[in-house]
């Protein structure tokens, strides 16, 4: 469909990209031998296997964070979300709580998570430390390695000495497990944030080797600065905002470099924090000019690309879904080779022989966090909970597994990057002969961007010249773009460009024979009028109008993007069918290995493949489940739910609509407005001098609910989700003739989730506990201006028991899942 033509204001950007070279087998001292099975490189410009370019996506899961019980869910979200990894600290702290005391049992079983994840098609990237930070406790130290008062951090014996039993230990775990021996772990991240030590970062990858350790890649973080040897490969990090910053700072001055396009890979703001208060060191942090250059004889990887982010006392961001999708996409129009994000699964700190195990003013740190929920605002959240950037997320991801190979080979070079909000933020990421066009408007809502009229971008190829789009458009306000140019859609099919993104494609068989046809699914722009424009003569039927125009077929839609927006082309050599959806079904579509092979997969709840068979976790009572290819029947098993036939979302797909009775929401309380008896006066303490979290709850306002028993049993799930004002929340359950601290919550903006399940006997018999101190704007605390207005004292809008329901979709004749 046609929208309203642009502006008359026309800017057209102009560049040229020519072929890069070869890229060069880089200094690090990396990757598998050669004739090596599966063969992972590292060169100048990115990673490869296989022989051929590697594009991974990592996420950050803590499987010592996460109950066992939950961990296969956790990672059929995150293979679900388009993650081929997943990257974990392994916390020395809970491994050895007493000298030669080592722990793998129950969820600190390192070598079963691995295993899992491998089941579920996921490498893993294991972050050894031995300081992890993390927002833990002594950074991940064991209290007693703490008090020896040995010199942590360095090359010092005695604390090598220590060093090396752990690293056995934990090489241990992975007997069997590595690359090399068919398992799946990929690569090992050396110490974290360690800026000045390169010969102790070098030190601790032998240490590893000498244990037995041997993988492809090994990695250390790059931001701050770092100090990497060149055994190592640095990796780096991207946040929207940060809980480590002052009070005063409304955002740190990294943040906006991070939704430009830009060659810049640090970031001093990251880690600046325990950089002073530990080490007394403050960098220049007035802006990314203070970095060093960038060493362009090592691919642009990162590991921590902030998938949320977590809230100290004193400062409480509220980063959303876009601006996480935002930033990532931006990553990858500045020539990111390997996204990886942190955290992309949120959890819940250890209990250990100290008490809690975070990160707070008592062990020297200049931030007090919250003692249990480790939640991180994560695309999963810490029970499991799926948020819309898991979805926004999964867009890159599949377009990633489509065409990373090739997206990895092409070289960046920016048009527009200045801080100038007038000014298009711009690039072209190419190979000389084909590429991507990335430009946008997006910004958090504390500096937002306009809307960029007559947007137009002329790029010469090689052997062409391309304009994007060929008549301009207005990019909205709030919208980042990846547009493909020259892109191969079948034999003598080429997408010269279009104003879509590009999703995933895949085969799907013809009735009555043996051959195969392409689907190519696209994603249209909401606000972004969808033009195709084909090098040639190509024949379009659907929904398209055609016109030629300079030895090309442009073609326009003339129905909305949706499940049902389907164009035939047919060349002169090869034929494909192009799905563009709109953004609501794309952020409903999946990629899965269910039911017997690759399918496409429009699910209204969240969905994932294990062994086989589509799993789905509802929260609401019906849903609807499309498949593509589809198989003849589904059969639904678990928490009371049944699957019938249901009206197809379009003539490529067959679907489904589940019904779930069990599943949907409870309200247990609204409209409360308690009052505290007393509310501690705010104090600051700490290396840096910041506010400390109150933990005297005695003059706190007490709510009492009273759950039914019928709310929680026969579900899968039963969360507790508050929404509330107030400053400091914590809930207790009765247990065992005493009552527990089960999840506490510094207010941001966010619900608060309670996970139920655990304790679904104690919450029937005693109900839950919620003690509440009221919001003071006079105490300090800094949160994000869209809910800074809150009034002074304690509201209660609602509180409901969430029941999740877990569904198993099988084919009649299909695999069975256990």
């Amino acid at each position: 469909m046609t929208d309203a033509p642009p502006s008359a204001r026309t800017v057209t950007h102009r560049m040229r990209v020519t072929r890069p070279s070869p890229p060069l087998r880089t200094r690090l001292e990396q990757g598998d031998p050669v004739g090596a099975a599966d063969r992972v490189e590292v060169t100048s410009r990115y990673l490869a296997r296989a022989g051929r370019p590697w594009f991974p996506v990592t996420g950050e899961v803590h499987y010592a964070r996460i109950p066992r019980e939950r961990w296969s869910e956790v990672l059929g979200h995150a293979r679900a979300g388009g993650l081929d990894s997943v990257a974990t600290y392994v916390f020395w702290q809970a491994h050895e709580p007493a000298p030669g005391d080592f722990r793998w049992d129950d969820n600190l079983d390192l070598r079963a998570f691995v295993e899992l994840a491998g089941r579920h098609g996921l490498d893993v990237v294991v972050r050894m430390g031995p300081w992890a930070h993390g927002e833990a406790r002594y950074g991940g130290f064991p209290d007693w390695l703490v008090e020896r008062g040995v010199a942590t951090r360095t090359n010092d014996p005695a604390y090598l000495e220590l060093v090396r039993a752990f690293y056995g230990q934990t090489v241990a775990q992975l007997g069997g497990l590595t690359h090399a021996e068919g398992g799946p772990v990929v690569g090992v991240q050396i110490e974290n944030e360690l800026y000045d030590q390169p010969e102790h970062l070098a030190t601790l990858r032998t240490l590893a080797e000498e244990a037995g350790l041997r993988v492809p890649v090994w990695t250390a973080t790059g931001w701050g600065g770092a100090q990497v040897p060149p055994s190592l490969l640095p990796v780096y990090s991207a946040y929207a905002d940060g809980f480590w910053e002052d009070t005063e700072t409304e955002w740190p001055a990294f943040s906006p470099v991070h939704f430009r396009y830009s060659t810049v890979r640090d970031d001093l703001s990251v880690g600046a924090d325990l950089r002073e208060a530990l080490d007394g060191i403050r960098l220049d942090d007035g802006g990314p000019g203070a970095v060093a250059p960038d060493d362009h004889a090592l691919p642009y990887a990162t590991c921590e690309l902030g998938g949320g982010m977590h809230v100290a006392y004193h400062r409480r961001p509220l980063v959303t879904p876009q601006d996480v999708a935002a930033l990532a996409l931006a990553k990858i129009g500045s020539g990111s080779v390997w996204q990886g994000y942190y955290m992309y699964a949120g959890g819940t700190q250890r209990v250990g022989e100290h008490g809690t195990e975070q990160e707070s003013h008592a062990t020297g740190y200049p931030n007090d966090v919250p003692t249990r929920t480790y939640d991180f605002g994560a695309p999963v959240g810490e029970h499991g909970q799926v948020r819309p950037h898991h979805h926004l997320l999964r867009r890159q991801h599949l377009w990633l597994q489509a065409d990373g190979a090739a997206l990895a080979a092409m070289t960046t070079t920016v048009g527009g990057g200045s801080d100038d909000t007038a000014e298009l933020r711009w690039s072209v990421r190419s190979d000389g002969r084909r590429g991507y066009v990335f430009a946008t408007t997006y910004q958090p809502a504390r500096r937002p961007l306009d809307t960029q009229p007559g947007v137009q971008v002329e790029v010469e190829l090689d052997d062409a010249t391309v304009t994007v789009p060929s008549r301009p458009v207005d990019l909205p306000a709030g919208v980042s773009v990846a547009w493909p140019v020259r892109y191969p859609l079948a034999d003598g099919l080429v997408l010269r460009s279009a104003t879509a993104h590009l999703l995933t494609r895949i085969a799907v068989d013809d009735a009555g024979d043996d051959q195969h046809r392409e689907v190519v699914v696209l994603v249209a722009t909401d606000g972004v009028p969808v033009e195709l424009v084909l090098e040639g003569d190509v024949a379009a039927t659907g929904t398209v109008e055609a016109r030629a125009e300079d030895d090309a077929t442009v073609l326009d839609l003339t129905a909305q993007p949706g499940p049902d927006t389907v164009v035939s082309l047919r060349g002169s050599s090869g034929e494909v069918d192009v799905l563009v959806l709109d953004e609501a079904s794309a952020n409903r579509l999946y990629r899965l290995d269910v039911l017997g092979r690759e399918r496409l997969v429009l699910s209204d709840v969240p969905v994932h493949a294990l062994d086989g068979a589509l799993v789905a976790h509802a929260e609401h009572p019906t849903a609807t489940v499309s498949l593509l290819p589809a198989p003849a029947a589904l059969t639904a098993s678990g928490d009371g739910a049944d699957v019938v036939p249901g009206p197809a979302e379009g003539a490529l797909w067959t679907s489904w609509t589940l019904s779930v009775p069990g599943a949907g929401h409870r309200r247990v309380a609204a409209d409360l407005h308690p009052t505290a008896l007393a509310s501690p006066e705010p104090t600051t303490g700490g290396p840096m001098n910041r506010l400390i979290a109150p933990t005297d709850f005695s003059g706190a306002a007490v709510v009492q609910l009273d759950v039914p028993a019928d709310a929680l049993d026969g579900i899968d799930r039963a969360l507790l989700r508050v929404a509330w004002t107030g400053d400091v929340g914590r809930a207790l359950v009765h247990h065992d003739g005493r009552d527990e601290v089960v999840s506490d919550h510094f207010w941001h903006g966010r619900d608060w989730d309670v996970d139920l399940t655990p304790w679904r006997d104690d919450v029937a018999r005693d109900g839950v506990t919620l003690e509440l101190l009221p919001w003071r704007r006079d105490t300090g605390v800094w949160v994000d201006p869209s809910v800074r207005d809150v009034p002074d004292g304690i509201t209660v809008a609602s509180a409901d028991v969430v029941r999740v329901a877990r569904v198993v979709l099988t084919a009649d004749e299909g695999p069975s899942w256990t």
